[in-house]
């Protein structure tokens, strides 16, 4: 009977291609691959260090699967375990840990899967984190998304971000390879595939080719399909994107865009790379270009320094902007960042407070939008059945709909008209199913 393998992904889109391609390691060495919540002779940890809860869940975890099996062999990689190795191999029942650079090299470098006293700990020093392993996945139970990893590591210097330590200089994956790979994943039948990255905008160093030009070969590939650009940071989306998305429908109406916060003495304390002035410019320029364009955005409540003054210009700056939903991150300190050395640090009951406002302030847009869209048409890649016997998918402008199950209609991109929403997700009426090609595209 094979081994068998649990995984675990912690993290953003980034780390869920990574850890796909983890997994297909291990089927090649005769692995069988199972649930987490099933019983393993291995589990792996892909992790993240963005937020002090992924470090927490990654603990909890290690212990829980232990219960579940105490013999079996317990491997953590990722951000964390490249920056927090000896912390990690601290934890009761951790085996290995392996840094950025070793993630891929789990077979060359441990020679079997028996529990040993002391934890193996494989980390190349921060300044070596120069390798691309080429990563892709696909959603759990789906047939329609894939994860892939074109741009890895981050040049900014964000005051309150580890990923540049944890990840490396940028770095990206060759073009031509970049082409070759995507046909195959076409190939294979996924109808959305996700390019992601730490800074995907910032593809195409040591390449003479950027983002914006990437784009243009990809929509050239064989095929019926349409992008989605769900993260790019503000001072990376140019005038060439946005205008070609307003071009061509291969391209989804929708950004993802990073702000972080409404300050510009915030913004000026964390490093970042634009004004409040400039990220409205941008904002308006992409909802001039189709009224219905799904606007996504990052913002960081409770960073020190921030007073009510700030945050409450934070919270009027996202209240004016054609937006339609926000992703809202409660500020906590991280080992080795800059912020973590500031005075006035917000308490957390405070953090809380004003992490709640803009939760409420995102649903708030959120609906406003949808309901925008009653009576017009969206084209919406559905999914698998879901328990409820229902299936969902996402339209072009990234909204999520609903439809009674219908196994012609999986792994599809319908025409949909717009008649209400209930439970939070639209409900409509199909006109049409279209023979198309999702593709969508990511950072952290």
């Amino acid at each position: 009977m094979p081994q068998t393998v649990a995984l675990h992904t912690l993290g953003c889109k980034l780390n869920f291609s990574e850890t796909s391609t983890i997994g297909n390691q291990f089927l090649k060495n005769g692995f069988s691959v199972v649930d987490m919540k099933d019983k393993a002779d291995v589990y792996v940890f892909n992790t993240c260090t963005v937020t002090e809860n992924a470090e927490k869940e990654c603990k909890q975890l290690v212990r829980r699967v232990l219960r579940n099996n105490p013999n079996a062999y317990v491997i953590v990689t990722g951000s964390y375990a490249q920056l927090r190795a000896d912390e990690i191999s601290a934890i009761d029942g951790v085996d290995a840990v392996l840094g950025s650079n070793e993630k891929f090299e789990i077979f060359s470098l441990l020679k079997d899967f028996s529990k040993k006293e002391l934890s193996c700990i494989y980390v190349s020093p921060n300044d070596e984190l120069n390798k691309f392993g080429v990563a892709s996945s696909t959603d759990a139970d789906s047939r329609t998304r894939a994860y892939f990893k074109v741009q890895d590591g981050c040049d900014y210097k964000c005051t309150f971000c580890t990923i540049p330590l944890a990840r490396g200089k940028s770095r990206s994956m060759n073009p031509e390879l970049v082409v070759e790979e995507f046909k195959k994943l076409v190939k294979q039948g996924y109808k959305e595939i996700i390019l992601t990255g730490v800074n995907v905008g910032d593809y195409g160093k040591s390449y003479d080719l950027n983002f914006y030009e990437l784009l243009k070969k990809l929509i050239l590939v064989d095929g019926d399909f349409r992008i989605r650009i769900s993260s790019i940071e503000p001072n990376l989306l140019t005038d060439e994107i946005i205008n070609l998305t307003e071009e061509t429908e291969k391209l989804c109406n929708h950004f993802h865009i990073p702000l972080q916060s409404g300050s510009n003495t915030i913004l000026k304390s964390m490093q970042r790379r634009y004004t409040v002035e400039d990220y409205r410019n941008v904002i308006l320029k992409a909802n001039a270009s189709n009224p219905f364009i799904g606007i996504g955005v990052d913002v960081i409540v409770g960073y020190p320094g921030e007073t009510e003054k700030e945050f409450m210009e934070t919270y009027n700056f996202l209240l004016d902007l054609p937006i339609s939903y926000l992703h809202v991150f409660t500020y906590s300190e991280r080992p080795d960042t800059k912020a973590i050395l500031l005075p006035d640090q917000v308490e957390p009951a405070e953090r809380k407070r004003r992490s709640k406002m803009l939760r409420i302030l995102s649903e708030k847009k959120r609906n406003y939008f949808y309901n925008q869209m009653i009576g017009n048409n969206i084209d919406v890649l559905f999914e698998s059945k879901g328990e409820d016997g229902m299936m969902k998918g996402f339209s072009s402008n990234y909204i999520r709909v609903q439809n009674r199950f219908d196994c012609d209609l999986e792994n599809q991109i319908c025409n949909v008209t717009v008649k209400g929403i209930e439970n939070g997700l639209v409900c409509g009426a199909i006109k049409e199913i279209k023979n198309s090609v999702a593709l969508e595209i990511s950072s952290i």
